[in-house]
């Protein structure tokens, strides 16, 4: 069973003890009674029973049904109610911007994409996020004072102070962008900006409920690769929030070098995976997957190649193992750094090669020559799919109303 966290019975916190409560009800679908919850969060019966009146009457909790344990009177469950607030998750890629809404639960509800405009007009940019955002919203028949805020997850750098995307690589004509307090204006609502591996790791961590990891690495791959941590069930996002840059990590390329029997060589694994180098060793393998002048074509040959890995084409299967077996090499660095017993692979870019990447990349973890911990290391794949660095910014969003902390000041307005 999950750890849960505790709470205090000083009624200057009750808003604390509000998410201690919430928090221990998200985390087990099939409902708590108060007995229970006081049990699990340390609150006394009456702090429980405050909590609980609130929270039903906000209509964030519900009771339903009741069970008989041993003699005395029948417990009434309470139960979390998915359809009474919802989050918007925001993720800008150099190809596409992804939507989504999710329900209290983390369940995605509605979900939509646009083309990523240049920020060359950062007015622009701040229209088309937010007119997508109320359209979503609103085509999910959804009241807009439900919506408790919108998360934002883009390549970094950022800064996270002041909300500016500052001037990711593969964005390049976005610098300098006001983009939180823009984005709020224009919506209405609070803002959350992170990087798009720390959002990605946050959303793993908040919608794994009991099963949650207290320490994992994610793995990212999508225009860029990088690196999410969560330790002690906390996100590292560094002193300026652009933890993750793991494209410099050097490792064995083996057949992915730049060299003409590729063994041995060594280089830095974001350039050696990177996704259109990628498309462009295919075809010179003699996969046809169009040309990739452009982010939003490279994505679309990332689709043929997938299709291909579906079709069971032999030389798309060695080319997504090979990807996955060099970005094994550079998780192993870093579960020897940190100790960690579990590495999450995904991304947009990984979703449609995870079929062919993930077992090389397993093997590569597993079976590393250099591996350090000797307790078993879990190598998985997220199952949010190509959408999780933007469901990821929605639970940034979720996880600040309803995850307990110390200090609860994570949505600015």
């Amino acid at each position: 069973m999950a750890e849960h966290r505790r709470g205090a019975n000083l009624p200057s916190i009750g808003g604390f003890n509000r998410t201690v409560v919430l928090d221990a009800v998200r985390r087990s679908p099939e409902g708590l009674s108060r007995v229970e919850l006081a049990g699990r969060t340390g609150l006394s019966a009456q702090t429980v029973s405050n909590v609980t009146r609130f929270l039903i009457e906000a209509g964030m909790i519900v009771e339903s049904g009741t069970v008989v344990s041993g003699r005395g009177k029948p417990r009434t469950i309470l139960r979390l109610e998915p359809g009474s607030r919802y989050a918007v998750g925001v993720h800008v890629d150099p190809a596409v911007v992804t939507y989504v809404l999710l329900d209290l639960a983390g369940t995605v509800v509605a979900q939509s994409t646009t083309s990523t405009p240049t920020a060359d007009d950062p007015d622009q940019v701040v229209r088309t996020i937010a007119g997508a955002v109320d359209a979503l919203v609103t085509g999910a028949g959804i009241d807009d004072t439900t919506v408790l805020g919108v998360g934002i997850a883009t390549p970094g750098p950022i800064d996270a102070d002041a909300g500016v995307v500052l001037d990711p690589p593969f964005l390049p004509r976005w610098r300098d962008v006001p983009l939180r307090d823009a984005v709020a204006e224009a919506t209405g609502s609070p803002v959350l900006l992170e990087k798009d591996v720390t959002a990605a790791a946050v959303g793993e961590m908040f919608l794994a409920g009991e099963s949650s990891a207290r320490n994992f690495a994610f793995v990212y791959f999508g225009t860029g690769f990088g690196v999410g941590l969560v330790l002690d069930h906390e996100p590292v996002r560094g002193v300026g929030a652009n933890a993750g840059d793991a494209g410099h990590i050097m490792v064995d390329q083996g057949p992915l070098a730049g060299t003409p029997d590729g063994a041995g060589s060594r280089g830095e694994v974001g350039a050696a995976v990177a996704p259109d180098r990628l498309v462009r060793v295919a075809q010179e393998r003699g996969l046809q997957l169009g040309e990739v002048h452009d982010a939003a074509a490279v994505d679309r040959a990332w689709d043929a190649l997938a299709a291909a890995i579906d079709a069971g084409d032999p030389d798309a299967h060695a080319l997504a193992a090979d990807a996955g077996r060099v970005m094994g090499n550079a998780a192993v660095l870093i579960v020897n750094l940190l100790d960690l017993d579990r590495v999450v692979f995904g991304g947009p870019f990984w979703s449609r090669i995870a079929a062919a990447a993930l077992p090389a990349a397993r093997t590569a973890i597993v079976d590393s020559p250099i591996l350090v911990p000797k307790h078993p290391i879990a190598v998985v794949e997220s199952d949010r799919g190509a959408e999780v660095a933007a469901v990821g910014a929605a639970c940034l969003v979720l996880d600040a109303a309803l995850s307990p902390r110390a200090s609860t000041l994570l949505i600015r307005h």
